[in-house]
């Protein structure tokens, strides 16, 4: 994990800088830039966004979007794929998707990386949860599971591959078991 200088920027700061390829994240005053993503991370992300827009974009009803800064409760982060009730999707002047989401998503999915830190991926999934995000998944592709973060709840871990994992109402027609999700991971 690359960190930055130990110069403290505030929030509004932070969100002036340019972009970088992988994307940094705003965090309890430090600037902390996510791995880059790998094979693993980037086929269980593209088919997540894939198969839940699929169900849920027709309908309207909710928008899955990759690597999306979400800026919110004092932090700017960049979930893996960021879920979006369709009413709650921000809307420019021109009634465009906007460019910049100053909220939560209302379903936040995190993979981890092998050199990520677990605590501080956990740790944005609490912020989402404490500011209203639905639910939160950790994917582990290295041991094959997720734990599952409802709000106001212990976690769960699903490492069996005939259980489903668990989605919030607003894409209650989106089923997954363990085993579909990391079947994605074969060729």
């Amino acid at each position: 994990m690359v960190k930055s200088p130990t110069k403290t920027l505030t929030l509004e700061e932070f969100l002036k800088l340019p972009e970088t390829k992988p994307s940094s994240e705003y965090i309890n005053g430090k600037i902390i830039q996510k791995p880059m993503p790998q094979g693993k991370h980037s086929i269980l992300q593209g088919e997540l966004v894939s198969n839940i827009n699929s169900i849920a974009k027709p309908q309207k009803i909710a928008l899955a979007f990759p690597e999306l800064r979400c800026t919110f409760g004092g932090r700017s982060i960049v979930p893996d794929v960021a879920v979006f009730a369709w009413e709650r999707i921000p809307i420019d002047e021109r009634g465009d998707v906007a460019n910049v989401f100053k909220t939560y998503p209302d379903w936040t999915i995190e993979i981890l990386s092998p050199e990520q830190s677990q605590t501080k991926v956990t740790g944005n999934i609490l912020h989402c949860l404490k500011h209203g995000s639905r639910l939160g998944w950790l994917i582990d592709p290295g041991d094959r599971s997720v734990l599952i973060y409802p709000p106001k709840q212990q976690p769960e871990l699903l490492q069996e591959e005939q259980e489903i994992l668990p989605v919030p109402d607003l894409v209650c027609d989106f089923k997954l078991t363990v085993g579909q999700l990391f079947g994605w991971l074969k060729l």
